[in-house]
């Protein structure tokens, strides 16, 4: 089983504003609210493509009720933990304005809480895989993946983190089996710019040195590469489409990779399938589905470079 952790859900209320304009009274030309969060994207895709999963955190207040109704609603296994002081937060999108978000902050998570969840992922068994996804509210720990990570060493459980700066690199000792920084966010860690398919290589493989298994980049237009840690080093190419909404993309490459390698166990395969994911996503309004997936699979090549051959 699949278990993703979102810490602090949302609802994402996404807008469209023609003609925006400060300090005046705007209407909406569009308007669509969906259930948000890095890892709830996660769980949403795995189910498009047929991965059973369930999904853990934290909700609270009317929000959190619609949050759970929602991503229920889209045949996610749900088991949230329920917090009884605030309201999960809603962010507002601007889609109009790209880049343009106003995220709330969400509820203080008692320790009390956290604990629960603690044992939650303490039966998690031998096979199962957890995806510890995006950014930690301040009421918690900075440490905190650290700590779940080290609750849960030697037991056979597979570990993906998709996260930034320290959150991530701190990870590392731990071993996961996946980390999914982006360009940016590689260089950052390294305080340098990633522009070319083989410098994302070149600092994969030092993340792969300091002990991530399995490294994948995303690099927006220019594609993305994996470095994995059966030596096997692979690039691919953006498939053509027209970019109509980024939000998601690099969640939803996680769940195809992870759909890929339960499916076959092959590296080429799995990065094959996460490219395809991450950019039928950016290809629709919402997260990709299964049928969008299958054809954008079909367009995308990916290079084997540690060999010198296409992978198909």
């Amino acid at each position: 089983m699949i278990y993703t952790v979102t810490f602090n859900p949302s609802l994402d209320y996404i807008v469209s504003v023609e003609d925006f304009q400060l300090g005046k009274t705007n209407r909406t030309s569009s308007e669509l609210i969906l259930p948000g969060g890095k890892g709830l994207n996660v769980s949403t895709v795995l189910k498009n493509l047929g991965v059973e999963n369930t999904a853990l955190g934290f909700i609270a207040g009317f929000t959190g009720d619609e949050i759970e109704w929602r991503i229920g609603g889209m045949g996610v296994q749900t088991d949230f933990i329920r917090i009884r002081e605030g309201m999960s937060r809603i962010n507002l999108k601007l889609r109009s304005i790209e880049g343009t978000e106003l995220n709330g902050a969400g509820p203080e998570i008692p320790k009390e809480k956290l604990r629960l969840l603690m044992d939650k992922l303490w039966k998690l068994k031998s096979g199962d895989i957890l995806c510890l996804s995006g950014s930690v509210p301040s009421s918690l720990s900075s440490t905190i993946y650290c700590d779940i990570m080290a609750a849960l060493a030697d037991r056979g459980i597979l570990i993906v983190v998709d996260a930034t700066k320290d959150l991530l690199v701190n990870t590392l000792v731990y071993h996961p089996f996946l980390i999914k920084p982006n360009h940016d966010e590689l260089g950052e860690i390294f305080q340098t710019e990633i522009t070319t398919k083989d410098q994302a290589v070149e600092y994969g493989k030092k993340l792969q040195d300091m002990g991530a298994r399995n490294v994948m980049v995303s690099m927006a237009g220019k594609g993305a590469v994996l470095v994995a840690e059966n030596g096997q080093v692979f690039q691919a190419d953006a498939p053509s489409g027209t970019l109509v909404n980024g939000v998601g993309a690099g969640d939803s490459m996680v769940a195809g990779f992870l759909t890929g390698w339960l499916k076959q166990q092959d590296y080429g395969h799995a990065f094959r399938l996460a490219v395809a994911a991450g950019s039928a996503s950016a290809f629709s309004k919402y997260l990709a589905t299964r049928s969008e997936v299958e054809e954008v699979y079909q367009r995308v090549n990916i290079r084997n470079v540690s060999e010198s051959e296409f992978a198909e």
